[in-house]
């Protein structure tokens, strides 16, 4: 049972496979200076002060946006000059905000796998029987029945 943590997006000039695999996460931590999880909340909370109009976080820096979506890039097949070329030109200066959603998808696939992409479980696909109770099988009355009055 694995998942691919794979996703593909429509983004900046065409769509293309994005995938953190344990190497980019490794490289993202280091070239962020923080871990997946703490970049994945950081720009959660970006994604929610732009929203309600509030600055993000204090401590939040670029890297957190252009480092998931350059590294996913490579991890979905790009080759690395290219995923380069392709940041510095659609997530540059004046750009980042714009590309939040896409870093936080990115990462969110790597940490938690993509929603469509569940590991299939023993027995899946086969027939569920109805499960009756032993008081449905008995035949007995249930407490919830009332009884009739002798005649």
């Amino acid at each position: 049972m694995s998942r691919s943590a794979q996703l593909t997006l429509d983004w900046a000039d065409g769509t293309y496979p994005f995938a953190l695999k344990i190497e980019q996460l490794a490289e993202l931590q280091e070239k962020c200076d923080a871990g997946p999880w703490y970049i994945q909340w950081a720009l959660e909370v970006s994604l929610l002060a732009r929203t309600a109009g509030f600055a993000p976080p204090k401590d939040a820096n670029a890297s957190y946006v252009i480092e998931p979506i350059r590294l996913g890039l490579i991890g979905g097949g790009m080759p690395a000059v290219e995923a380069l070329q392709k940041v510095r030109a659609y997530v540059g200066p004046g750009q980042l905000n714009e590309n939040i959603q896409t870093a936080y998808a990115i990462l969110g696939v790597a940490l938690a796998g993509a929603p469509d992409d569940e590991p299939k479980k023993p027995g899946a696909g086969k027939k569920k029987t109805a499960n009756r109770s032993r008081a449905a099988k008995s035949g007995s009355r249930t407490s919830s029945e009332t009884a009739s009055p002798p005649a």
